[in-house]
């Protein structure tokens, strides 16, 4: 058989069986945040054969994240992240099922988008503490399995990137707020995260003002957001 005739999933079939395969297939997750770490997330279980895909995100393309993110290039910028993420995952498998919402997913929102919806999993890579925390506390009341991103900039390590529960991470700001809202909530419960045990550079964050949802710009590097979207796939893919 040659290259060309082979089934698109079958070398994915012949590492995980085609059990996992067909569970994959029927699995639908949900992917809030498509930057640097949730559209690379996104694309590996698009390329893993997830069967629907919901993505959540109100950005546009911008120069500044040409250096980090698998969506910005400069025939993308100006463009919603969702839609360019869309068409790229259809343009993967054209079977899969992708719902785009190019909305700020406020924390109102939040528990309607759950309820209307059956998710098997939910990939949360947000960058801003509020909705993280809603998202995170939500899917926790209902049930519905979740993997949260830590924060990936002013580190440069991947070999110290870690899968955890959110209550026993270390050397990272995003954590430490997120673990501090969440205890103002009443969550108690054990939350998966992906995170670096790398101490962040204190010179690459740089305060900002004037911005709404951003308290400052934190430098990164091409690899280290992809590699946290790597980590998220992984582990959706092995729990589904």
């Amino acid at each position: 058989m040659s290259e060309n005739s082979e089934c698109w999933q079958q070398r994915t079939e012949l590492l995980l069986g085609k059990e996992k395969a067909e569970r994959l297939n029927r699995s639908h997750v949900l992917i809030v945040g498509v930057g640097g770490v949730g559209a690379y997330a996104a694309e590996m279980l698009c390329r893993a054969g997830v069967g629907s895909i919901t993505i959540v995100d109100s950005d546009l393309v911008q120069k500044s994240n040409i250096n980090r993110q698998i969506l910005a290039m400069n025939s993308t910028l100006g463009c919603l992240k969702v839609q360019v993420l869309a068409k790229r995952l259809v343009d993967i498998n054209p079977n899969v099922k992708v719902a785009a919402f190019p909305i700020y997913l406020c924390d109102e929102a939040i528990p309607s988008l759950l309820d209307n919806n059956h998710f098997d999993f939910i990939v949360d890579a947000i960058d801003t503490v509020a909705p993280k925390c809603y998202l995170i506390y939500h899917a926790l009341q209902r049930k519905i399995k979740i993997v949260s991103s830590m924060g990936a900039g002013a580190k440069r390590d991947i070999t110290q990137i870690r899968f955890a529960d959110l209550w026993e991470t270390y050397h990272c700001g995003l954590s430490k707020a997120v673990r501090k809202r969440l205890q103002k909530m009443g969550v108690r419960q054990k939350v998966p995260v992906v995170f670096s045990t790398e101490q962040p550079d204190a010179n690459a964050i740089m305060p900002v003002e004037g911005e709404p949802n951003k308290k400052s710009t934190v430098g990164t590097v091409s690899y280290m957001p992809a590699v946290f979207g790597c980590y998220l796939a992984e582990y959706v893919i092995r729990k589904i």
